[in-house]
């Protein structure tokens, strides 16, 4: 499983709400009735240019600050478990990359979801014959929430249930009963909040992916759940979505080929989407990577628009040429 993925969807999935959550003083500042914009085709080039090895930027957005300026967030997200000498570089270089080919002032931010306490990166620095360059960036450790298990329980913020979410994942880790059973506890929990409804998937989303079950247990789960979902009108995967997936999964093993899986993406595809989901299935034909597939149809599980569809698939590269559908 990538591990930062859920990071990446739940950040953009709810960004007001990641901001004002791990970085408030930063939130405050921010018009946000303004709305913001994810610069992505900004960031791949700077992707494309660096050089500093594994490449972990997730975001670059636009925002407006209450004074009317425009601003760049870039936004780090580490996700190694262990200390890596190269970050904070690689914080520097990406921000410097960022200004000299835009020339749009850039704030670098850190989130660091490892679980080594001692691993703070919090500056890149150096300094000879009188000169120093000095880059400091606000960093936040999402393992610091430990010591506030209390507060994040009766805390309204949805990143509240996200950071009590991924703590309990890295505890329980190996047990899965206590996965189950915590699992259980944080969807359960969400539909008594009574969020709105991109919230509640936005959420699901995220802990569906981080706290893993195998497969009768999730079945097991999903039957209990089944009944909150009904009776709130607001499921987080809908049976027909599980179907899909479920079928996508068996004819993968069955034949032992990536066909198999494209057929599953293709049902996925066609329950979510209709006719409008065609064009992706023969994107998805195009691509004989049964891994690359597999990444595939576990993303597409969580796609709430074509639109997010179509993003996935550039984000895993997949073909996008023209292709006849009507075969």
């Amino acid at each position: 499983m990538e591990q930062d993925s859920p990071w990446k969807e739940v950040l953009e999935d709810l960004f007001e709400d990641f901001v004002a959550f791990f970085f408030p003083h930063i939130h405050q500042d921010i018009d946000w009735s303004r709305g913001y914009q994810f610069l992505e085709q900004e960031l791949q080039q700077i992707l494309v240019e660096s050089t500093t090895g594994k490449r972990i930027v997730d975001k670059l957005a636009k925002i407006f600050l209450k004074d009317g300026a425009e601003k760049w967030l870039l936004i780090h997200i580490e996700i190694q478990g262990y200390e890596q000498d190269e970050f904070p570089e690689r914080m520097f270089v990406y921000n410097y990359r960022a200004f000299d080919k835009f020339q749009q002032e850039v704030v670098s931010l850190a989130l660091l979801t490892d679980e080594n306490p001692r691993f703070r990166p919090v500056e890149y620095h150096r300094e000879r014959w009188g000169f120093e360059l000095l880059c400091r960036y606000p960093l936040v450790k999402v393992i610091d929430y430990r010591e506030r298990w209390e507060e994040l329980e009766k805390s309204t913020a949805p990143f509240a249930i996200v950071v009590c979410a991924y703590l309990k994942t890295l505890e329980v880790k190996g047990n899965v009963q206590e996965v189950f059973a915590w699992k259980k506890h944080f969807l359960l929990e969400l539909y008594r909040r009574g969020m709105s409804r991109e919230t509640l998937r936005a959420l699901c989303k995220f802990i569906d992916w981080i706290m893993r079950l195998p497969e009768e247990l999730e079945k097991e789960l999903a039957d209990e759940i089944k009944t909150v979902e009904e009776k709130n009108s607001m499921p987080y995967v809908t049976s027909f979505e599980r179907i899909g997936i479920k079928k996508g999964r068996a004819e993968g093993i069955a034949e032992g080929r990536a066909e198999g899986i494209t057929q599953g993406i293709a049902a996925i595809l066609e329950i979510k989407f209709g006719p409008d989901g065609l064009p992706l299935s023969a994107r998805a034909a195009q691509t004989q990577e049964a891994e690359t597939l597999q990444k595939l149809m576990e993303r597409l599980k969580y796609a709430q628009s074509l639109q997010e569809a179509e993003r996935i698939f550039d984000e895993l590269a997949m073909p996008n040429q023209n292709v006849n559908i009507a075969q």
